[in-house]
């Protein structure tokens, strides 16, 4: 690690409090089914979805740069050394908000909202790359759940088809052993998108400080997020976990593989094309699909609209948030 000034130390630090924050509080997205069809033991699920978050922070760097470059203008805030603190702390507010009250919103969007509002704090909306915004965050924030629902009903519909003839305690047998692998590719996925946030975040502290010329992740920030991202997951986030698991929609094996597999697909997807998507938004959306194939009531939609409204208040809610640090900055005297 590089020389560093104190105040960038702390915005590390910070930084990989909120990542440790998102691993606690998005655990439940890789674990939540396996846990609840009691496939695997808490202890045990939580340790391999901890492992596999590790594994997959270190596998790519496009959503680190859509984050470090994508969300405000790099040129319009060089200098604003307090910019990324704001950001991360909006964040991390919200983060606690909905976990003390188990709502399982986006700690990704929470990201961007802190971003959005510290900058604009700083120079205005011109501050904001307007472009960038709309096809990485706003079009993924819409079409990733869409998508979610849409493969998940669809890999559902084709397992019942399948298997439209055989016995039911048979298919849940060998599904309980199919749904390990496919809630490790969730946490697989879980970390290729979602550890690469924090790394372009810390990316971007290090250019507005001057420490690196361009927008590119070093190693040691790789496997700093990586290992806050682990730590965080290893400790878990119950509340959310049952609430995926039970209050959503009362999942069996085959209905958890194909929640999750589903999932991880879309977000793989995702994270190539460097898009910050919400794993909340889309695992929440895969339980709400499968549901639907076995029939409508049978998806508790009056917690569909509770997500929905979390998820809607969430970009605005930690940018207020950040804009508001941001100004208490400023109105103390830490230098910009």
């Amino acid at each position: 690690m590089p020389d560093l000034p104190l105040l960038l130390i702390f915005i590390i630090l910070v930084a990989l409090v909120f990542d440790f924050t998102n691993g606690a509080h998005d655990c439940a997205n890789a674990i939540a089914t396996v846990v609840s069809t009691k496939v695997m033991s808490p202890r045990a699920a939580v340790m391999m979805a901890a492992s596999l978050n590790l594994f997959g922070a270190l596998l790519g760097e496009e959503v680190a740069h859509t984050l470090g470059s994508g969300i405000v203008n790099t040129d319009m805030v060089t200098g604003s050394q307090i910019l990324v603190l704001a950001a991360l702390l909006g964040a991390i507010a919200w983060n606690l908000i909905t976990w003390y009250f188990g709502i399982p919103s986006s700690s990704s969007h929470a990201l961007i909202g802190g971003l959005m509002g510290a900058a604009m704090c700083h120079a205005g909306m011109t501050s904001l790359n307007g472009m960038s915004i709309v096809k990485k965050v706003l079009v993924p924030l819409v079409l990733s759940p869409m998508a979610g629902f849409a493969v998940s009903y669809a890999v559902m519909t084709l397992i019942i088809l399948i298997f439209w003839k055989t016995n039911r305690r048979t298919v849940s047998r060998h599904f309980e052993k199919l749904q390990i692998l496919s809630s490790a590719f969730m946490a697989t996925s879980h970390g290729l998108n979602d550890a690469q946030k924090t790394m372009g975040v810390i990316t971007l502290a290090l250019f507005l400080f001057h420490k690196i010329d361009t927008i590119h992740v070093p190693l040691w920030v790789k496997l700093a997020c990586a290992m806050a991202m682990a730590l965080g997951t290893a400790l878990g986030g119950w509340k959310i976990v049952k609430t995926m698991g039970h209050r959503i929609f009362k999942l069996e094996p085959v209905h958890g593989f194909a929640a999750e597999t589903s999932a991880a697909l879309v977000i793989t997807g995702a994270s190539l094309m460097g898009a910050p998507i919400s794993t909340t938004h889309t695992i929440s959306a895969c339980v709400f699909g499968v549901g639907a194939t076995k029939r409508l009531s049978a998806v508790r939609w009056g917690i569909a609209g509770n997500l929905v409204v979390a998820w809607i208040l969430t970009i605005p809610a930690s940018a207020l948030i950040a804009g508001t640090c941001f100004y208490l900055f400023t109105l103390i005297g830490i230098a910009d």
